[in-house]
């Protein structure tokens, strides 16, 4: 079977369904991607240069402003505002579609394309190859109320960021119209997809290395300063791929200061970057942690911005708290909520739709409100307090993610869609 995956950060969440078919010499595997894209064992990697950006300044003056379709050098303007990532999806789109085109002329005409779609990389791959069946990989479908949009009352929704979400799934409903089969992560972000495509799609999550990411009562983590902190210090842990607002940083740091007021002992071990993945820049401030700094005083001496670490150093951090912070937005849910619980953590997440789906207060985490600092505060105390007494809970924690979301289990069922049941797929390694 001829399988061609399409990702501009490949693999992403194909990394080891992309294996496992890589493997089998019954396969002919290719992949498109950017620059940044990793090219994987069995898999034929074929990059393309991400396009020019739409020009923003040109687009304040709304509709009426020139559509730029045939823009030559310099700046390429957009039209209205809101359309400005459409824009930026049809030129990816065109970019990819190239190198269809050449994989054509080449011979190779994929059976299957398995796809994230979210940045307009296949809007034309079934003008090219109709007869390929596309799976697409449906992340998330933005709504105007009631999700992630106007969740914090810190960021105020307007009229216009409804309509401009509104306009978003543009794209989206495209994907979803265009694919014959689709593939979403979690049964709440099934639930946010259109009445009309909920039978296209499956639910399937990638799953997390249960092997990597386990238990170790003899982990340790040695601070930039020297320090080494192991499972005997009081330690709490947060993870995110950056310091934001959508994960709840700023929450996490005033309930933080509540909680190092408390315990003089408790040691702090913060993990992520100062970009931005979701939402917006504070304004004045260079990132949300420079953000936070001047909002809340903290003890430096046991508040540790550690910054983006390798997964190896990172599942350490994890191992050697007695707790972990995870608070997110009605928005997706994180891998590293999964690997925590994987690797026994003590987790303490925020009542949200996407976390509830996985914890159960009291069996295997706690849930506290996102809004509620005192309640965060007062839930991570308890459990640095008599860690033993939660032993059961961080086994149960673990044993969720290993039943439920392993890698192993996911590539099963990814497999499974892509050969088609008929066949029985190679046990992936």
């Amino acid at each position: 079977m001829n399988i061609l995956f399409v990702h501009q950060n490949f693999p992403g969440q194909f990394r080891h369904v992309a294996l496992a078919l890589g493997r089998d010499a019954a396969h002919r595997v290719v992949a498109i991607g950017q620059p940044q894209a990793q090219a994987l064992s069995g898999v034929t990697l074929l990059r393309y240069k991400a396009p020019q950006e739409p020009d923003r300044s040109a687009t304040a003056a709304g509709a009426g402003a020139s559509a730029g379709a045939g823009a030559g050098a310099g700046a390429v303007k957009s039209g209205h505002r809101y359309l400005v990532g459409m824009e930026r999806a049809v030129r990816t789109g065109q970019q990819v579609a190239r190198v269809m085109l050449d994989l054509q002329r080449k011979g190779f005409v994929p059976d299957v394309i398995v796809a994230h779609p979210g940045w307009g990389e296949t809007l034309f791959a079934r003008d090219i190859f109709p007869a390929a069946r596309i799976i697409h990989f449906c992340e998330f479908y933005y709504h105007p109320t009631g999700v992630d949009v106007g969740f914090d009352p810190a960021f105020p929704v307007s009229v216009d960021d409804r309509a401009r979400v509104r306009t978003r799934n543009a794209l989206h409903l495209l994907n979803l119209e265009q694919c014959d089969e689709a593939v979403t992560p979690t049964h709440w972000q099934k639930s946010l997809h259109p009445a009309a495509y909920q039978a296209k799609l499956r639910v399937i999550h990638e799953g997390v290395d249960i092997h990597a990411a386990q238990p170790d009562p003899d982990a340790s983590f040695a601070l930039p300063d020297g320090r080494v902190l192991t499972r005997r210090d009081p330690v709490v842990t947060y993870v995110a791929r950056n310091l934001e607002p959508y994960r709840g940083y700023p929450q996490f740091i005033r309930a933080l200061a509540t909680m190092q007021q408390r315990h003089p002992g408790l040691q702090a071990l913060i993990i992520g970057g100062d970009e931005v993945s979701y939402g917006s820049a504070p304004e004045g401030h260079a990132s949300w942690r420079e953000r936070m700094a001047h909002e809340v005083p903290l003890d430096p001496a046991r508040t540790h911005h550690v910054g983006r670490l390798t997964h190896r150093r990172y599942l350490d951090a994890l191992r050697v708290g007695s707790a972990h912070v995870y608070l997110t937005y009605p928005f997706v849910l994180s891998w590293s909520a999964l690997e925590a619980m994987a690797c026994g953590c003590h987790l303490i997440g925020s009542a949200t739709p996407p976390v509830q789906e996985v914890v159960e207060h009291g069996r295997n985490g706690w849930l506290t409100d996102f809004f509620d600092g005192d309640a965060l505060a007062r839930a991570v105390l308890d459990a640095l307090a008599e860690p033993q007494r939660h032993t059961a809970l961080r086994a149960e924690a673990r044993r969720t993610v290993v039943e439920r979301y392993s890698h192993e289990a996911g590539t099963r069922a990814w497999l499974n869609l892509i050969l088609g049941s008929g066949q029985t797929p190679a046990e992936p390694a």
